[in-house]
């Protein structure tokens, strides 16, 4: 049995207090309509909860003292439920940077495959980097790298923005796009994601 004062376990979540539960001497209530009540004890607070039929909830443990609110706990933990799963959700998705490579001298069905392959990852809400690296004697024509990745960057126009023009560094030329956002994306290249589902 682990000992009194031992660390708290890392998937240790903390239990929101509610009602009779709520143990500071005082607190600060917030009342149903989202302003403020005032200081008062857990017992005045929850007489006035009660008469609403509602429940009192400790939304802020760590304040001096701490802020209690009065609504419908039920509601309250769906609410916070469906927030924690959409922060997640756009972790998973944003942030994420796909890399599409060219060469100076692509032939148009290589470059058009490229193309289709920026284009699902952008209609994914991913970030895409283009990128062209020049090899030996390509040096001496950098303008034909720039051509190229200017024209991949136009060929993403319906579902792209560009965060930066082109720039060179060393002997790789590259720009990065981001998503449209999602009601502005289309699709010239490929299915959107709905459509091959169904």
């Amino acid at each position: 049995m682990p000992r009194r004062g031992s660390r708290p376990r890392r998937n240790y979540v903390p239990r929101i207090r509610k009602n009779e539960r709520i143990r500071a001497r005082e607190i600060r209530v917030i009342g149903p309509d989202a302003k403020q009540i005032g200081i008062m004890s857990p017992a005045e607070a929850l007489a006035i909860a009660k008469n609403h039929g509602l429940d009192l909830v400790e939304i802020s443990p760590s304040a001096r003292p701490p802020v209690c609110r009065i609504l419908d706990f039920g509601k309250y933990k769906y609410e916070q439920s469906k927030k924690d799963k959409e922060s997640k959700q756009k972790k998973s998705t944003s942030g994420k940077v796909k890399e599409v490579k060219f060469r100076v001298r692509i032939e148009n069905h290589d470059f058009m495959f490229k193309i289709k392959h920026a284009e699902e990852f952008l209609g994914k809400g991913n970030k895409v980097k283009l990128t062209l690296m020049f090899r030996g004697r390509e040096n001496e024509h950098r303008e034909l790298g720039f051509e190229t990745i200017n024209r991949a960057v136009k060929e993403l126009e319906h579902i792209g923005h560009r965060d930066t023009e082109p720039r060179l560094s060393g002997r790789i030329v590259s720009t990065m796009l981001s998503p449209l956002p999602e009601k502005d994306r289309v699709f010239k290249y490929n299915q959107p994601d709905h459509e091959e589902k169904e």
